[in-house]
């Protein structure tokens, strides 16, 4: 297994202090901001919905909060002829405000409330133009979307987002990808969770000046060739995916000193419950404590936040 270059020439006296707690699986309460920590703070939102705040900034990544229920964790599983909703109400009740909202990959449950959140916030949109499309055909504003596809970078004041080709787990059998396809111009306005595809994945790296840098995956797999050479401080993992996915991914990365597991609560259920975990929790808790003993896994319930 081994340490890696920056366990050994770049070990911090922070870093060492977190050293061993992902291994012994405690459910201690997150830390709160400091004075002395990056003053960035991350609130999970359930799924893949989170919330990052630093200075007077807030971005949105894959911000979806209504959950209807679709019986994806059922033994029938998905019904692709659910109908899709918008719950105000629900939104409104955690989101205040938004600068920027980042899209991992164009499923309902990634989504399906971006075009009300940005018309409510006034947020630039960054996805791929089939994510972009869908969301025009959903009335997003036009003039908040912004196409961005691998290698893209855009700076914004005191932070940077760069962007990496992803990929999209599979599950059944044979293995695919749900709801697959793209949107190469604005299809009519959809009104099932089938109408929305994935229309690719993206990865996306952002730079928070001198004080963070993370990355934040969409789904349980990756590009490797994409993200090699990066470096991140903290990384937003999905649980499932790929056999394997979570320690190659740690590898890739040189093991970040944070992970925040991410896209691994039963989504049928309301978020004002507790998380309810849907099977791949504990298996990407374990593969992260095997892979990089070092790193602190930070696993929040609904709406709980945590400053590095």
């Amino acid at each position: 297994m081994g340490l890696s270059r920056r366990r050994l020439l770049g070990a911090t006296a922070g870093a060492a202090a977190w050293a061993g707690l992902a291994a012994c699986g405690t459910d201690e309460p997150d830390t709160p901001p400091s004075p002395t920590g990056s003053g960035v703070t991350f609130r999970w939102l359930g799924n893949n919905a989170w919330e990052v705040r630093f200075a007077s900034t807030t971005l949105l990544i894959d911000p979806w909060l209504t959950r209807f229920r679709t019986g994806t964790y059922t033994p029938a599983g998905i019904d692709p002829g659910t109908p899709l909703s918008v719950d105000p109400a629900a939104i409104d009740a955690h989101i205040e405000r938004a600068d920027l909202i980042l899209v991992g990959h164009g499923h309902y449950d990634h989504i399906t409330d971006v075009p009300y959140i940005a018309r409510r916030t006034g947020a630039k949109v960054l996805g791929a133009e089939s994510h972009l499309n869908t969301l025009r055909a959903m009335d997003a504003p036009d003039g908040q979307l912004v196409a961005v596809r691998a290698g893209s970078k855009l700076e914004y004041g005191g932070y940077t987002v760069d962007v990496f080709h992803g990929v999209h787990s599979m599950s059944g059998t044979p293995p695919a990808v749900p709801f697959p396809g793209t949107r190469d111009s604005v299809p009519p306005r959809p009104k099932t969770v089938a109408d929305l595809v994935e229309g690719g994945t993206l990865a996306y790296q952002v730079t928070i000046g001198g004080r963070l840098t993370f990355l934040s995956l969409s789904s349980g797999n990756f590009d490797e060739g994409a993200l090699a050479g990066l470096r991140p401080d903290l990384a937003i993992v999905p649980a499932g995916g790929a056999p394997g996915y979570a320690a190659r991914l740690l590898r890739t990365i040189d093991h970040p000193r944070w992970v925040l597991p991410t896209h691994w609560d039963d989504f049928d259920r309301p978020l004002a419950e507790p998380a309810r975990d849907r099977g791949g929790l504990r298996a990407l808790e374990a593969a992260v404590a095997q892979a990089s003993p070092d790193a602190r896994f930070v696993r929040l319930d609904h709406l709980e936040r945590f400053s590095p």
